[in-house]
């Protein structure tokens, strides 16, 4: 009798039971979908917030994807050479929307929330006086694959420690001792890129040049190892971007990376290869007779901290608050971080250059008189070179590396004194946006003016926190002092050498590929100086006058 109970219970019960759990969960799926957007939509217009309307499940994706490549396809918006009026072009859907709904606007990323916020004020609170409310934007697995599980991504205690045992490699004094091996670098590439044609001039692409020259510097300086050995995880990583860089033009589906699809099992071998490869960079390191987290300088005894001496160090500390693993993502995040930062702001800044031959021909005077016609700059020498700090200020003005950044509200806050943002709603910051803004800069926003941070970022603009190429808050970038000095020093060395013009077959056609690049390149002509003519002025569409 208890048998055929318990039968009757199987038959007739869990049924049942399978069909309710069911519908709960076809009806959490379309309130995630659905029911929550549209909730969400109505709360944020009663506080005068609009937007786009949420389509299901893509939500505005489709149409932010489709102005974005009808502005930088279509041939009637390629830009001007001379404008560096750029956002129409990079971010096209701001400025699209931004007429409609205002500076402040609500879209969707697939069902999740995403609020525009450019007022500096409020920014300031999201990344300064309220930072404690808001997480770092969880990206996409993709990207956080290739960018590595490192400081970019990691967040609360374990952040905090990741960035106290990698800050001493970036402090300058540290920094001003790996002087000399970046500028050997830098000459190295130079010599083997710059054969010098019969008519004493070479055509390079500097956004190709520039990636070479920055891997060089960084497997060097940061993690102590010759060029050969760090160049698989450079190669890597490209094919790696290829797929992140897609991953932000779809909506993220849970699981979908799991299945065994052609580019996810691609994707997976990538992976896999480079953590091979990062951990045999480990293991070579550690074998070093040196100590681990020093690089003998050329010039001195002084020894210079590495990162990945300084990783490997605290992996093998007593209380091994860092894990092998740790060191390997952390590796990932400052190979893809160093190079295409540094590189990205070095190829803007020769561009600008070689378009704007008065501020070329101010950069070289200045260098010659501080560091001589050939001799290679020391760390005395690039803390005085104040116009190319100026020109490289203004170059991340017009073309930072990256062009928004996003912020997750961890609970629910109140924004700015008339804001509620509920948790989970995500505020994306576009930087870019920010930087052309005439409220903010004036009327020769558009200009390229470095003459702007004669008196620093503070007097620049109407509001200090209108400027953030590297972030702004705790979270600046860690590396951002090394970006500047390998920057400044390059350039230094380039102009003490040659006189730089756009080539004709240059096209002037900023696009966001993860990070801010030129389409088509950069092809600029060198020419040695020793039979370099008078610059011949070039037509442009700026002002280079000082704002009143």
């Amino acid at each position: 009798m208890e048998e055929m109970f318990g039968w009757w219970v199987l038959k007739r019960v869990l049924p049942v039971g399978f069909l309710v759990f069911c519908v709960y969960m076809v009806l959490k799926v379309v309130d995630f979908l659905w029911w929550r957007p549209k909730r969400l939509q109505k709360q944020f217009a009663k506080q005068g917030i609009s937007g786009p309307a949420y389509r299901f499940f893509l939500g505005n994706v489709k149409e932010m994807v489709g102005l974005m490549d009808d502005a930088s396809s279509s041939s009637n918006k390629i830009l001007h050479q001379y404008s560096h009026n750029i956002v129409p072009r990079v971010l096209a859907f701001y400025p699209h929307w931004n007429k409609i709904y205002g500076s402040s606007y609500l879209l969707w990323f697939g069902p999740t929330a995403r609020l525009m916020i450019s007022d500096p004020q409020l920014i300031r609170e999201i990344f300064v006086s309220n930072s404690k409310s808001y997480d770092k934007y969880e990206a996409h697995p993709l990207v956080r694959q290739l960018e590595g599980e490192g400081l970019l991504s990691l967040t609360g205690a374990k952040w905090e420690h990741h960035r106290k045992v990698i800050s001493p490699t970036f402090y300058m004094e540290n920094l001003k001792l790996l002087i000399p091996f970046i500028g050997n670098s830098v000459m190295d590439v130079m010599a083997a890129s710059a054969s010098v044609s019969s008519t004493g001039e070479v055509e390079m692409d500097v956004s190709e040049l520039f990636q070479s020259m920055t891997e060089d510097a960084i497997t060097g300086t940061a993690f102590g190892v010759s060029y050969q050995q760090g160049k698989t995880v450079f190669r890597l990583q490209a094919k790696q971007m290829v797929f992140a860089s897609e991953a932000f033009r779809n909506v993220f589906i849970p699981g979908y990376r799991f299945l065994p699809t052609q580019k996810n099992m691609d994707s997976w071998r990538l992976e896999r290869e480079i953590n091979r490869s990062l951990v045999g960079l480990i293991n070579a390191r550690k074998q070093l007779k040196q100590p681990t987290n020093e690089i003998q300088t050329m010039k001195t005894r002084k020894t210079a901290k590495d990162l990945l001496g300084l990783l490997i160090d605290a992996s093998m500390s007593s209380t091994k608050m860092m894990t092998v693993k740790d060191v390997v993502e952390e590796c990932k995040s400052f190979f893809f971080a160093g190079k295409h930062t540094t590189s990205n702001l070095l190829t803007w800044a020769t561009v600008l250059l070689a378009m704007h031959p008065e501020w070329q021909d101010k950069a070289r005077d200045e260098v010659i008189q501080v560091c001589g016609t050939r001799d290679l700059p020391t760390g005395d020498n690039v803390a005085k070179l104040k116009t190319l700090a100026i020109i490289l200020n203004e170059t991340l003005r017009l073309y930072p590396p990256s062009v928004a950044t996003i912020r997750r509200a961890k609970v629910d806050v109140r924004l700015g004194g008339c804001y509620d943002i509920p948790k989970g709603t995500e505020l994306l910051i576009p930087i870019l946006a920010v930087h052309h803004d005439p409220q903010l800069w004036g009327p020769d926003v558009h200009d390229f003016n470095p003459e702007r941070f004669v008196h620093g970022v503070a007097r620049a603009t109407r509001h200090q926190n209108a400027f953030m190429p590297f972030g702004l808050g705790a979270r600046t970038c860690v590396g951002r002092n090394f970006a500047l000095l390998e920057s400044k020093l390059t350039l230094a060395i380039i102009l003490q050498r040659f006189s730089l013009r756009l080539s004709p077959s240059y096209v002037h056609a900023p696009k966001v590929l993860m990070l801010l690049y030129p389409q088509f390149g950069a092809p600029i002509i060198f020419r040695p100086l020793s039979s370099s003519p008078p610059h011949q002025k070039q037509p442009t569409a700026t002002s280079t006058s000082m704002r009143s």
